[in-house]
């Protein structure tokens, strides 16, 4: 499965991209034990592209420390059964310098955080990612793409700066947006990966997309992996019916603005046994009634 060559990279990104939490012992440390365990059950489950160090990872929580030591067990724990795209982001230096280890580790890919930053221009986008990608040319690089207005002229910039950007992980809520955007970009040049996970992929795949994120698969692996079987063969109705039994799910994930998007999905792995519920500020837990209705959620899936 370790894709050698980047178009095996590509062909990863076109599947279910999965994004792992970082579960926490009781003293607030991470456990990485449960860590593995959650590692393993998604690997075991079919899932072979991995994500350390992505928001539902709480990757703006960690420690550059603790960052590194996810990204390191991530790839002892695949030992070669699954890619592995590693979160990198914040200022230029510390990006660079994440992905310049994760690439020491033994990673395949970059995920690059969308900036953080008050003052973001085109330009500017375009600088910042080919800081990164220049300084690791052996690794595939992927934009987490969240700014609805780049225009999609920008990123085939950079890739003709930087051939090693490769895929694309779209999280602007607009499916006709990215439609355009992707054509304008070049939409057999990249990998197009449904940022937004299960709900959006649907409506993005008929636009061109060919994987997605998700948060669901450290929950319910079988799920997400029969949404993409539908996607891949045309079977709308069938990825439909997948999207109607997560809805809610998803709902209470995405509701206040997202809130609760890790802190749902932890509780849903609380009450599976797999690992405790809590999180970092500045994510906060679910107040009883919503703990009580994730359970319910979970509990119908049958897992």
């Amino acid at each position: 499965m370790t894709p050698r060559t980047f178009a095996d990279r590509r062909a990863a990104l076109a599947d279910v991209v999965a994004i792992p939490v970082t579960p926490f012992a009781e003293d607030g440390t991470i456990d990485h034990g449960a860590h593995r365990k959650l590692l393993r059950r998604q690997l075991d489950a079919g899932v072979r592209t991995l994500t350390p160090n992505g928001n539902t990872g709480e990757f703006y929580a960690l420690t550059p420390d603790e960052r590194r030591a996810v990204v390191e067990s991530t790839v002892e724990e695949a030992a070669g059964r699954a890619a592995i795209l590693v979160g990198v982001g914040h200022d230029v230096p510390t990006a660079v310098a994440a992905a310049r280890h994760a690439e020491a580790a033994g990673a395949h890919m970059v995920m690059v955080h969308q900036p953080v930053h008050p003052y973001v221009s085109d330009g500017g986008w375009v600088d910042y990612h080919r800081a990164i990608a220049e300084a690791v040319p052996g690794l595939g690089v992927v934009p987490y793409l969240r700014d609805a207005a780049l225009p999609g002229s920008r990123l085939a910039e950079l890739a003709d700066a930087c051939p090693n950007v490769i895929g694309v992980k779209y999280a602007v809520p607009d499916a006709v947006r990215f439609a355009g955007f992707a054509r304008d970009a070049g939409l057999e040049r990249f990998v197009w990966v449904a940022g937004l996970a299960e709900p959006y992929a649907p409506s993005y795949f008929s636009a061109g997309a060919t994987g997605f994120t998700s948060g669901l698969v450290n929950v319910a692996p079988s799920l997400s992996l029969h949404m993409i079987e539908a996607l891949r063969s045309g079977d709308y109705p069938a990825a439909m019916a997948v999207w109607a039994r997560i809805r809610r799910f998803e709902e209470l994930r995405a509701a206040h603005g997202s809130a609760n998007n890790v802190t749902v999905v932890k509780e849903a792995l609380a009450g599976l046994g797999l690992c405790r519920r809590d999180v970092r500020a500045p994510s906060s837990l679910l107040p009883e009634a919503e703990r009580a209705e994730v359970a319910a959620i979970v509990a119908g899936w049958s897992i």
